[in-house]
């Protein structure tokens, strides 16, 4: 019975694929035909539910295919339009959408350009817009729930690369449904559809499988549409999941069904979507626990292979490991390995700025989390790791990074030190600092409760009493409430003087008396605040004791606590060596790589040549009525703590001066100068450039038993790099300029390697000076090798190093070398 059956089916479908593949159509026939086909897809009429079963499994697709065949296009034109609809559009919207979609999308790939492929596309388009694909992911889900098949791979890649085939097919024809921003929206709204009829299921008892959609999920996150489709899918589960257990668990069940090599994808994107750790963890679950790929993406690469993520992501990850105790163990294993990295010498070595504020903030999150159960346990894990990283980042010669060690470790100081004293640093309290501090904050990872506290008008009371505003008026008091003994009658002081202030030296050699002997503060003080100003006024007087008085003023130490006393030392120190710059250049540089100096004075020393560099090279100006403009940034003269007054670092100013100078040397076409050009001087540097430059480089590579510039004193080397190339950027136009340029060339070179990121961001600022200041003449024919060289160590890094700083100005001082170039070309055509 059932052959003959389905032999009856099998031959009706025969006759009805004769007729429409007729060479020429019978208006009649061909509705007669497709009336007949349309009962073994509705049901209705005499088919029985067997029939339109066996229709469904064996012919469905014959017939489809049949449909969208192209051996005879004007059948199509036979029907109306609202025939169309009822007897050829409903086959691809009413039947099963697994054949429909993949006969559809096979017949759009194979067609071309025509009617007929307008039609199919327009077909597609209201196959998805009347929940298609909703309805599609469900019956491959019931259809294929416990094995994976050869046709569900290909409804899966079909679903996933739509946009691709259409984009491919149609070229700038594609409408707009099937640009990747809107499909994949709209995938995501279908996913829910599906969800939606699980939980149906799951109310009304039945079981059901969503591994497809998981699928789905998995592969669209995977190929690169992660925020398309999470963009809309996780605002809508949060709602869903606010209060509902069922929905919690198919979001559980959906995130543990997506397959192993698409799960990094999904979690990824979860992560970097979901608002607060509490959202987290209603879709996510417990899932870390379960999945040992989640674990490695959760607290090893989102953690400490990556550090491109927002802040926010962090707090929702450190949130998430926190809320519950299954997870809690993830968190102090999160944060031993962040310390761990935090406090390796290496990583701090080699690690991009950038990483290295990441870390510190995953840190100071998770410190937040800590309780005090963890601090009890863990006291001697932290303090340990607190001594290794504040160490290996006071040691760095970046700023930012000594700026960062301090602040973790004064985070970890006071968590493990509730009662005696903690560490405590001076450095610059900027937006970062603030930013970093406040993250200890658990409420800085999840908002803060809509409603105040019920003692609220109490605080409000105690804070008025505690802090009365300016204009409220205290009660005076009466004489009653004056306790004569304890009034004191008041004493006349309106005869008193005020004390003179010790007098100033007025010759040089009265100075130097002074300030060898210091036992007088106040008169040292005097001296001292008066010294830069009579050295350049008596010259003469000054050259006869130049070379003693630096020396005086290098190894003078502040007695009395004075204000400001780096800098008016500093400003002594560069008004003698401007008055005798000679011989007065050759003992400081003498004395930076002579024995029993600290590095604090052998920084000194290249402060005071790069001030003295850039005064002497500086064009004197008459005086006018209104304050005098500055053409150079001033030299920043970094103070016995580290920091620069009044804020700053030195290389960041003259890397400015660079691309100032840059701008200068680019052509530009106008309408008139821009502004008057400025008389020509002679440099004054030039004559003694050879005195303040080739000393500081001789002798770099001799390391002292105390002093060893190329092994752990790096942050010495660094200025000495910055310091060199500011020598070389104001010897412009100067003789002796070429002389400097190749040498320092040959310096960069042999540093090129060098592991510290402030040296090598000094050693390139050192080539765009040369490039800058030496004539390009000389610079492309005497130095021919060195260009050759330093264009393929600057393309590497400009490719491959870690600091973004250093490929910025890698690509900067390329540039430069092509300008040079060309303009050469330029000037002397063949």
């Amino acid at each position: 019975m059932m052959e003959s059956e389905g032999l009856k089916v099998r031959r009706a479908v025969r006759e009805a694929i004769n007729i429409l593949s007729a060479s020429k159509g019978d208006e009649v026939r061909v509705i007669e035909a497709l009336a007949n086909m349309k009962q073994y897809v509705s049901g209705a009429g005499p088919a029985s539910l067997r029939d339109k079963e066996e229709f469904a499994r064996a012919h469905f697709t014959s017939f489809l295919r049949c449909l969208v065949s192209q051996a005879n296009p004007d059948h199509l034109e036979l029907l109306t339009v609202e025939q169309q609809k009822e007897l050829w559009d409903y086959f691809f919207l009413e039947g099963p959408p697994d054949q429909a979609f993949l006969v559809l999308l096979d017949s759009i790939c194979s067609t071309g350009l025509s009617f007929h492929l307008t039609k199919m596309v327009h077909l597609l388009e209201v196959f998805l817009q009347q929940g298609g694909l909703s309805a599609l992911m469900w019956e491959v889900s019931q259809k294929h729930a416990s094995t994976v098949s050869h046709l569900q791979e290909a409804i899966l890649n079909k679903i996933v690369c739509l946009p691709d085939h259409l984009a491919n097919r149609l070229q700038g024809g594609t409408p707009s449904l099937f640009y990747p921003q809107n499909y994949f929206p709209l995938l995501a709204a279908e996913i829910i559809q599906v969800l939606q009829k699980v939980s149906e299921d799951l109310r009304g008892g039945k079981d059901c499988s969503i591994a497809f959609v998981a699928q789905v999920l998995g592969k669209t996150c995977i190929q690169g549409h992660r925020e398309e489709i999470l963009g809309v899918l996780v605002p809508r589960l949060m709602a869903l999941t606010a209060s509902d257990c069922i929905w919690q668990r198919i979001c559980w069940r959906l995130m543990e069904a997506v397959p192993e090599r698409w799960i990094e994808a999904v979690i990824t994107g979860l992560v970097q979507t979901t608002p607060g750790a509490s959202v987290l963890c209603r879709l996510l679950g417990n899932l870390i626990v379960k999945n040992k790929k989640v674990q490695f993406v959760v607290t090893q690469k989102l953690l400490l292979l990556q550090y491109g993520h927002k802040t926010e992501m962090l707090q929702c990850i450190m949130g998430y490991l926190a809320l519950d105790g299954s997870r809690r163990p993830f968190l102090m294993k999160a944060l031993k390995e962040l310390l761990q990295t935090w406090s390796n010498s290496s990583a701090v070595r080699h690690s991009p700025v950038e990483q290295q504020l990441y870390i510190s903030k995953a840190i100071m999150i998770a410190l937040g989390h800590l309780r005090k159960e963890d601090l009890e346990t863990q006291r001697q894990e932290l303090l340990e790791s607190m001594m290794a990283g504040v160490q290996c980042h006071l040691d760095s010669s970046a700023p930012q990074v000594r700026r960062l060690g301090m602040i973790v470790a004064e985070s970890i100081s006071a968590l493990i030190n509730t009662e005696g004293p903690c560490l405590k640093f001076e450095y610059e309290d900027d937006e970062q600092s603030q930013e970093l501090r406040s993250l200890l904050e658990p409420s800085a990872s999840e908002p803060a409760p809509s409603s105040p506290p019920n003692d609220r008008k109490e605080w409000a009371l105690s804070d008025a009493v505690k802090s009365p505003t300016a204009t409220e008026k205290r009660p005076e008091l009466s004489d009653s409430d004056l306790d004569s003994d304890d009034e004191l009658p008041a004493y006349d002081m309106s005869h008193d003087t005020p004390l003179t202030k010790a007098k100033a030296p007025v010759y040089i050699r009265d100075c130097i008396e002074v300030l060898v002997s210091g036992e007088d503060v106040e008169k040292f003080e005097a001296t001292l605040d008066i010294l830069g100003t009579l050295i350049r006024k008596n010259p003469a007087a000054t050259k006869e004791v130049s070379v003693e008085l630096t020396k005086v003023l290098l190894h003078l130490e502040d007695k009395g606590s004075l204000v400001h006393f780096v800098h008016k030392r500093h400003g002594a120190l560069v008004a003698v060596t401007l008055m005798d710059p000679i011989p007065v250049s050759q003992y400081l540089t003498a004395q930076f790589y002579a024995m029993n100096y600290s590095l604090r004075q052998r920084m000194d020393i290249l402060d005071v040549l790069a001030s003295a560099a850039q005064e002497l090279s500086h064009p004197k100006t008459p005086m006018t009525s209104s304050a005098p403009v500055p053409l150079y940034p001033a030299i920043e003269v970094l103070s016995s703590t580290g920091t620069s007054h009044p804020s700053g670092s030195p290389h960041q100013d003259w890397r400015r001066i660079v691309d100032e100078r840059i701008q200068s040397k680019t052509r530009r076409f106008a309408k008139g100068a821009s502004h008057a050009a400025p008389s020509t001087t002679p440099n004054r540097f030039g004559p003694v450039a050879g005195y303040f430059f080739f000393p500081l480089i001789q002798h770099f590579d001799r390391p002292l038993v105390t002093f060893d510039l190329l092994g752990e004193d790096s942050l010495v080397l660094g200025r000495l790099v910055h310091t060199l190339g500011i020598l070389m950027y104001f010897a412009l136009h100067t003789a002796v300029a070429p002389l400097m340029g190749k040498a320092l060339l040959e310096f960069v070179w042999s540093l090129r390697f060098h592991a510290d990121t402030f040296v090598r961001q000094g050693l390139l600022f050192c080539v765009s000076s040369t490039l800058l200041s030496v004539p390009k003449e000389r610079l492309l024919g005497d130095m021919t090798d060195e260009l050759l060289e330093a264009q393929y160590w600057l393309a590497d890094v400009a490719e491959k190093d870690t600091d973004a700083d250093c490929r910025q100005l890698a690509l900067q001082s390329l540039l430069l070398l092509e300008n040079l170039k060309h303009g050469l070309k330029a000037g002397n055509p063949e």
